[in-house]
């Protein structure tokens, strides 16, 4: 019999709605995850084999386990083969990422999320067929960019408003130093 700590009351099989998440590895990506879809009203069981993690959890997810997610009968007591959505969050260990995204895939999840931390992780994912790859460092430098790129178009423009009634233009920022 497989053993884990559950913080979080009830029955993890209770957890396994069609809405619900199973996220496994839960540090900065995997709580920040967890955290948000909780805000947003998903219900989540997070994994993580630190119970100082799980601790800090406690209360703010719907279930929280300290458990080994690498272990099929820990992840079949859990019901995680009960949920159609799964996020795979372990970082900085390949093998533990590579083995539990190969369960959840034999459990038949049918939406499993994998966060990649090298060009060679994304590559075993996609030979194992997961169609979910995150890259959150990435992922997240393309998001500013494209932020600080519109915020730079934004104040390149200036507005001016001419003598004629409810005329106003948008103009560049250097068609400023002209109309003085």
């Amino acid at each position: 019999m497989a053993s884990f700590k559950l913080f979080g009351g009830t029955n993890p099989a209770d957890v396994a709605a069609p809405d619900a998440v199973a996220v496994i590895g839960l540090g900065r990506f995997g709580r920040a995850l967890s955290l948000e879809l909780m805000e947003h009203g998903t219900q989540v069981l997070g994994i993580d084999n630190r119970e100082e993690i799980v601790q800090s959890l406690n209360g703010r997810l719907t279930h929280v386990v300290t458990a080994d997610g690498t272990q099929e009968a820990v992840l079949r007591q859990l019901s995680v083969h009960e949920f159609d959505h799964a996020v795979v969050a372990v970082s900085g260990r390949l093998e533990a990422s590579i083995l539990i995204t190969s369960l959840l895939l034999r459990f038949g999840v049918r939406e499993v999320w994998a966060k990649a931390t090298s060009d060679a992780h994304r590559d075993i994912l996609k030979q194992l067929h997961v169609r979910h790859i995150v890259f959150p460092e990435q992922d997240m430098g393309r998001r500013v960019a494209h932020m600080v790129r519109e915020a730079s178009r934004t104040t390149c423009w200036s507005t001016t408003t001419l003598p004629w009634p409810r005329l106003t233009l948008l103009l560049p920022w250097w068609a400023d130093r002209w109309r003085r």
